[in-house]
């Protein structure tokens, strides 16, 4: 079956199942203070699909200061993995706007607290993370069914900041506490632990449950905190006060708009009529399939069967219909500070920022540019390629036709995403790189 009809029969199906089993008229809150959403359906195990999308600029953010203040000392304490060493700004690097400081020798993405265990992916930015929303499903007029959106990482695995820390802090490539029991005893053993105790009582020095909900509490009281979301880049003077661009970011601003050339905001969404940063996230908190070059670096992938299959691993949990039809989604993440970022794309693939924009652009049309061995889609399991968005300009032109844009639009593109990086990471961006 078609790409196109295939995807429609799936959502249709979904859309159905939702009809079939309606929740009650109710509401939620997806984000923090935002208005609450309507629920109109539950999808699997308790997923809502609300009645419109998620409005950030609604979000009010209050974390106690305290609790604050305790979560950045657990983000900087190193004691909390296994060998102790590795904090979680280890891979959050507050000099490189809290994505991953690599060394040359990466294959792509971070090395855990053991040598030669890597992390599956390429950690994101944790700058403007408190305004994902939790997973839900939204229906556009115009789509067939409902799709998903929000959830933390970039299969959404995780609903709230304060669950996400499970994660790192377990995970036997990263932090590897391995359990709960095992984190607690590590932190049993430091001066952390006290403090903990003072701030949700003295049973977490004995629940294993309860103090990864602590350290959840604290640690997304932090990310949730005004140092996390500054707002100062150049592109932010341009929204507040129309402090101009050059030129060259001017057109780039275009392209990325533009639906018939980088076509860029479908996913990455922004608002340059808005004085209000945060209408301009850079993210829709959707999910897509784009098949990005299988990084034949990483040590996972050594394994020939081994893929990151996304968000369809989370929807089988969550008991979503059809689960595989979401096999190779990923969460689009915001841009702001990308240019600052040393890899690229959820498997790090890509060195360059320009490489990431232009296989957009070539990904259909000059596929051996970027896959090995003349094998496309490589990072996706053959039953599940026709999940690919093959559809979405620019990667709906096929071989033989023009690109939509000009290596110099790529370029234009480019100097605009770096208008996106926060004051205190400009020296952080690299020289603007030209074509080749």
């Amino acid at each position: 079956m078609p790409y196109a009809c295939r995807r429609i029969a799936a959502r249709a199906t979904l859309l159905a199942w939702a009809v079939a089993f309606p929740a009650l008229a109710a509401e939620t809150m997806l984000l923090p203070g935002a208005p609450p959403a309507t629920v109109v359906a539950t999808i699997g195990n308790g997923t809502p699909k609300v009645t419109a999308k998620v409005d950030v600029t609604g979000a009010v953010f209050r974390p106690d200061p305290a609790l604050v203040a305790l979560g950045r000392r657990v983000f900087f304490d190193a004691r909390l993995s296994m060998p102790r060493g590795q904090s979680c700004a280890s891979c959050h690097d507050p000099a490189r706007a809290f994505a991953a400081t690599l060394p040359a020798s990466t294959p792509g993405v971070t090395q855990g607290s053991r040598p030669g265990h890597f992390s599956l992916r390429n950690p994101p930015s944790l700058l403007y993370v408190r305004y994902v929303p939790r997973r839900h499903f939204y229906q556009d007029d115009d789509a067939p069914a409902a799709s998903p959106f929000g959830g933390l990482f970039a299969d959404g695995r995780a609903d709230t900041l304060a669950e996400q820390v499970r994660g790192p802090l377990l995970d036997p490539n990263e932090m590897n506490n391995g359990t709960p029991a095992g984190l607690l005893r590590n932190i049993n053993g430091t001066d952390l632990a006290p403090v903990l105790a003072a701030q949700f009582g003295p049973g977490v020095r004995k629940d294993p449950e309860a103090m990864l909900r602590a350290l959840g509490a604290a640690l997304q009281a932090y990310m949730q905190s005004d140092e996390m979301a500054p707002f100062t880049s150049r592109f932010d003077d341009y929204l507040r006060r129309r402090a101009p661009l050059t030129p060259q970011e001017t057109r780039g601003l275009a392209l990325f708009k533009n639906p018939d050339k980088g076509n860029c905001m479908s996913c990455h969404t922004l608002s340059d009529t808005s004085s209000r940063p945060e209408r301009s996230l850079f993210t829709d908190f959707g999910y897509d399939a784009i098949a990005v070059p299988r990084n034949r670096a990483l040590p996972a992938n050594r394994d020939a069967k081994h893929f990151d299959n996304g968000l369809c691993d989370t929807a089988r949990r969550l008991r979503w219909p059809e689960p595989t039809q979401w096999c190779g989604y990923l969460r689009t993440p915001g841009l702001r500070n990308v240019a600052v970022r040393q890899r690229f794309m959820h498997n790090g693939v890509f060195t360059s920022l320009r490489d990431a924009v232009a296989f957009y652009n070539t990904r259909t049309i000059d596929p051996g540019k970027w896959y090995a061995d003349g094998k496309v889609f490589d990072d996706v399991p053959a039953a599940y390629r026709d999940n690919i968005n093959v559809n979405s300009p620019p990667m709906n032109r096929k071989p033989g036709m023009p690109a939509a844009l000009t290596e110099a639009d790529i370029d234009d593109i480019v100097a605009f995403l770096r208008t996106l990086t926060d004051a205190a990471y400009v020296p952080a961006m690299p020289p603007l790189q030209g074509r080749r």
